[in-house]
């Protein structure tokens, strides 16, 4: 039987090293998905992750995830794709939109590798995402094609200088891995760090990722995470980085 801690509206999280080994990097349930809560949850190396019919469940997985910036494989494809400069690739125009489109295309299921036209990307937590979007913290990359129309994309969450990515799409061949290509371009540009992608995928593997142990990611994160300055503010080089934009590929 499962004993997991549970967590009141003013809860902290318990230490990531209590989470559990199977299933891998489960930490705690209950809470809420206001800002401050994710916010304080994405600091640690914590994230939600759960379905309509579940509470809400936090995850810190160990190993962990991460796309290095200098270590992201662009495919002969992808290159061939970027040469022809036929889609715009844009910043935080169209969160909403973007997290509504990953939200509506078959996942895999939490607890297998089977496909499922459900979602863990709930009303609730599109929502919840919607308001640490609108907070700064939260961003969107657009893949538009000749007619403006939003053809891939990914949001995720920055912490700092890691953005920790939650979801991405694509309607025609390529165009989520054109998304990430262009996140990390705009990550280089600026002198951010990595990516967090959570839990490690084939998918995920084709783009370059690795795996890191828990500890070394926390540690990591630790390092570059610091996004608000002394009066609570965020601090003007992140504020800068992720406006609204077009990016150059």
């Amino acid at each position: 039987m499962i004993e997991l801690p549970y967590l009141t509206e003013h809860t902290p999280f318990p230490p990531v090293s209590k989470a559990l080994s199977e299933p891998n990097g489960l930490l705690a349930f209950g809470g809420d998905l206001s800002v401050r809560r994710l916010l304080n949850a994405y600091s640690q190396g914590v994230f939600p992750w759960f379905s309509d019919n579940e509470p809400l469940l936090w995850w810190s997985p160990d190993p962990r995830a991460i796309i290095e910036l200098d270590g992201f494989h662009c495919s002969r494809s992808l290159r061939k794709l970027i040469r022809k400069q036929c889609y715009t690739v844009t910043l935080n125009h169209q969160f909403e939109d973007v997290i509504g489109l990953c939200a509506s295309i078959p996942r895999r299921d939490l607890h297998s590798d089977e496909e499922t036209s459900a979602t863990w990307i709930t009303d609730e937590m599109q929502t919840a995402y919607l308001q640490l979007h609108k907070a700064g913290f939260a961003h969107s990359i657009e893949v538009r094609d000749e007619t403006s129309s939003l053809v891939g994309g990914l949001y995720g969450v920055a912490v700092g200088n890691v953005f920790c990515g939650e979801s991405m799409f694509h309607k025609q061949p390529n165009t989520s891995k054109l998304a990430m290509y262009a996140l990390v371009k705009h990550m280089q540009t600026h002198g951010l760090a990595f990516i967090d992608c959570q839990m490690p995928t084939e998918h995920l593997a084709s783009l370059g990722a690795k795996t890191v142990s828990r500890n070394e990611f926390i540690l990591r994160l630790k390092e570059h995470s610091q996004t608000l300055d002394e009066n609570g503010d965020l601090m003007p080089a992140y504020r800068k980085c992720w406006q609204k934009q077009v990016i150059a590929l």
